[in-house]
């Protein structure tokens, strides 16, 4: 099993960055892939990034492309979603998700979920 915790939510005005953290526990990540998604109220969860588990390829949802930057810390077990230049649109519970070995944007192929991050973009 793997536990996710999320982290580094919050308030923040439009042009502002943030930056997200994903601590896992229960077993190490080395192997999987790691994804971030989001969800709006009344919307469906999105993807917005996914790195790979040896962290040499990554995925970006094209709405944050060039914006939101996805990376991992081996020796801290986390993973984290640099935000910049953010907008009144990317607010959502961001969510971090693993999955064993098999990179991927669609939701249900992810095994493991914390119980997200509320981030809230002013305009």
């Amino acid at each position: 099993q793997v536990q996710l915790v999320e982290s580094g939510g919050g308030l923040v005005q439009a042009g502002g960055s943030l930056r997200l953290s994903c601590a896992a526990s229960g077993r190490t990540l080395s192997g999987y892939a790691m994804g971030w998604f989001r969800q709006a109220p009344g919307k469906e969860r999105e993807f917005v990034a996914a790195v790979s588990g040896s962290g040499s390829v990554k995925m970006y949802a094209d709405s944050v492309k060039g914006r939101f930057t996805v990376s991992g810390d081996d020796t801290k077990n986390t993973v984290y979603l640099q935000m910049n230049g953010l907008q009144p649109e990317d607010t959502a519970v961001y969510y971090c998700a693993a999955n064993y070995l098999r990179l991927s944007s669609t939701v249900g192929q992810y095994d493991y979920w914390g119980q997200g991050t509320q981030v809230t973009v002013s305009s």
